[in-house]
């Protein structure tokens, strides 16, 4: 058991709460619906409607930190089926600033994609440079890593970047719990973010009031709380009470067990509210996105393909294979031969190492691709299995078939 809030926090805690109105405002073009529920798990199908077109949960959001997903264009997005990708506050903002983007239009328009955005905060960029920043209750203090020069990230400027970008989903500002971290330590962390959390929605709100937005956008709030199932439980329900348009889970595959990850998704699925989208930060890897959805979640993120097409690996839904091996050099098979990606259906293995070995730009791009597919179509597989009524016996053939890695 973990130690009893501190009064004076537990009290500050509430206080911030009640100063919240009852709901908070969900702009009039999104919506969100639960379509259909597994019998046997948690899983569910759902959709959420956005100014930018109709997202289909669950759903796998490629990575475009700066407004691009690297290596990829947005029209091969497009003919991968990328629904939503997510792009990053804290580097959009240092560079090349959110006013050049509420400018030029908003990063929709900036960017050429017409689909759905969604933002972080900024927070974990921040967090990981423990040597160039400064916590403090206000916010954050740090210097850009371009050029050391310093600068302010509160929950309240937070959100007025994320508005100038004109996202169509947009994240509090929160503090990334380090792993391991104790559980005095996981505490004060988590007792922060949700003090922000309330901070982040009044500022939400009184942006969009005064329209001072590039787009309409939603707000999620963010559970924490290491893997304390205590330190879950207090922060999933303080968010619950804050209403938030849709929750995230933050904190998880930064270090910890697949057991830990999946006991912290079980006591938060069972807090969150069941008309909410559910967002898992940080999570790609195959197995991860079946037993996950399996447990409620809804909405994924992860660099993990591309960063792993930049190191010459590819995805199967089984296995990783290392395109570089000289085991490869002749090999005239598609990376997965039941695969449907225009790599797979153009491309051999023998080719791609070439690429790799002959430092050419285009073996990122292939891998991506292919890596990105993997995602989106396994996501797409496992809406197929919960309308079709037969998720359970989905997740136990992938089961299986990962312990043989075919």
């Amino acid at each position: 058991m973990t130690a009893p809030m501190p009064e004076p926090v537990r009290a500050s805690l509430a206080e911030s709460v009640n100063d919240q109105p009852h709901r908070a405002a969900v702009p009039s073009e999104f919506e969100f619906q639960v379509t259909h529920r597994d019998a046997q798990t948690k899983a569910r199908r759902g959709w959420l409607q956005t100014p930018h077109g109709a997202v289909q949960t669950p759903v796998f959001m490629p990575v475009g930190t700066l407004g691009t997903v690297k290596g990829i264009s947005q029209e091969e997005l497009e003919q991968l089926g990328a629904q939503i990708i997510l792009s990053n506050t804290y580097h959009l903002y240092l560079r090349p600033g959110e006013e050049v983007v509420r400018g030029l239009g908003g990063l929709h328009r900036f960017m050429a994609w017409n689909r759905a955005i969604l933002t972080d905060s900024g927070g974990y960029q921040v967090f990981s440079m423990s040597a160039l920043r400064k916590l403090t209750e206000q916010g954050v203090e740090f210097r850009s890593h371009l050029d050391g020069s310093l600068h302010h990230l509160t929950p309240e400027r937070a959100m007025e970047i994320q508005a100038a970008l004109g996202a169509d989903i947009r994240m509090v500002l929160d503090e990334c719990t380090e792993y391991p971290a104790g559980m005095v330590a996981a505490r004060n962390s988590m007792e922060r973010t949700l003090r922000w959390a309330g901070r982040s929605l009044v500022a939400w709100r009184k942006i969009s009031e005064e329209g001072r937005e590039t787009g309409p956008g939603l707000l999620f709030g963010i559970v924490q709380g290491g893997v304390f199932p205590d330190l879950r439980t207090r922060s999933a329900e303080f968010i619950r009470r804050l209403d938030f348009p849709g929750n995230a889970i933050g904190g998880l595959s930064v270090g910890e067990t697949k057991a830990e990850m999946y006991a912290v998704l079980e006591v938060v699925d069972s807090i969150l509210p069941e008309d909410k989208p559910r967002y898992l930060m940080g999570v790609g890897a195959p197995e991860d996105l079946v037993n996950c959805v399996l447990r409620g979640v809804d909405i994924f993120d992860c660099v993990l393909p591309t960063r792993l097409a930049r190191h010459n690996a590819a995805l199967t839904r089984y296995q990783r294979l290392n395109l570089v091996n000289s085991v490869y050099a002749r090999d005239p098979q598609p990376i997965d031969p039941t695969c449907s990606c225009y790599t797979c259906q153009n491309y051999s293995r023998a080719y791609i190492r070439h690429l790799i070995t002959a430092k050419e730009m285009l073996s990122a791009t292939l891998i991506s691709i292919h890596n990105l597919y993997v995602l989106i179509n396994l996501t797409i597989d496992m809406r197929q299995a919960i309308l079709k009524g037969r998720f359970d016996a989905f997740v136990q053939d992938f089961m299986e078939r990962a312990k043989t890695g075919q």
